[in-house]
């Protein structure tokens, strides 16, 4: 039989040795709590376990808390960030043409404003400007297209009418090509620029190309290729061309580029107009209409 001294000794070693198993016990470092957690997990993935109660007991896990790992129920706010769209992003290295576009765009701008010096009446040659606007009127659209049709009227000889149908039809075409040109690029017109021109249309508010230019360009060439003139004659009428041209930078109407396209469309019409040359031959009917008028 046990004597009471030593049961109460039994007694005392269990109650010490429940009371250093506990969770929270130093002598374990607080790793009871570890374990239980992750028994824990380990009850969560058995079968028949509750999904509910397992994500519950995961996101009081410190290691959760911490960040270490995702957790495979996340909704869509814990998705990372995608791509920035193109249109947000900073373009650090842009190309060599933008530059090259940008910086002639500024010397442009920099250097019509620079030759405007008609543009208004306060301006250094604002005296001038009455003569500007009779070489504006000179190189119009309007009074080209009504001479010609007058010549054409009076005309009695097929070589006269054949030259000034082709010159019609070059004024027509010019007309056609300015206006699609400026209803596409829709440049506008300077900022120091006056609209007091001679008869404006709806595409006249647009500025590239120059229709004074082109028409100018294209007449001249015109003239000097079907017209039978003496050299001093034939070096005014290239001096016009560029007069014309240049006077629109002065009035502040277009800028250099725009004068600059402008001779170079010019040009290049009446190659279009001396390929689809209108002769009795290849347009009769045409003639035979008119000459019957």
């Amino acid at each position: 039989m046990p004597s009471p001294r030593r049961n109460a000794d039994r007694r005392t070693l269990a109650a010490s040795a429940s009371s250093s198993s506990g969770p929270g016990s130093p002598a374990h470092g607080g790793g009871g709590g570890g374990r239980f957690e992750f028994q824990s997990l380990l009850s969560s993935r058995a079968p028949g376990a509750d999904p509910t109660c397992a994500r519950l007991r995961a996101s009081e896990s410190p290691v959760h808390r911490r960040g270490s790992f995702p957790l495979a129920g996340a909704g869509p706010s814990q998705a990372p960030p995608g791509p920035l769209p193109e249109e947000d992003r900073l373009d650090l290295n842009p190309s060599f043409l933008g530059i090259a576009l940008r910086s002639l765009l500024a010397i442009d701008l920099w250097l019509s404003k620079k030759l405007g010096v008609c543009a208004g009446e306060n301006s250094s040659w604002g005296s001038m400007r009455p003569l500007m606007k009779l070489l504006e009127i000179s190189g119009h659209g309007i009074p080209w297209l009504l001479g010609t049709l007058y010549c054409l009227y009076r005309s009695d000889s097929w070589a006269g009418r054949e030259v000034l149908m082709n010159l019609l039809f070059a004024l027509l075409l010019d007309l056609l090509l300015v206006a699609l040109i400026k209803g596409l690029v829709r440049r506008r017109r300077p900022a120091h620029n006056q609209m007091d021109m001679f008869v404006t249309l709806s595409v006249d508010k647009y500025s590239f190309p120059s229709g004074h230019a082109t028409r100018a360009a294209l007449v001249s060439r015109f003239i000097l290729n079907h017209l039978v003139l003496a050299i001093p004659l034939r070096v005014l009428v290239v001096l016009w061309a560029f007069i014309v041209g240049f006077s629109r930078v002065m009035l502040g109407r277009h800028n250099v580029t725009d004068v600059a396209f402008g001779f170079f469309l010019g040009y290049t019409q009446y190659s279009i107009v001396d390929y689809c040359w209108l002769s009795p031959h290849n347009a009769r009917v045409l003639f035979v209409l008119w000459n019957q008028q």
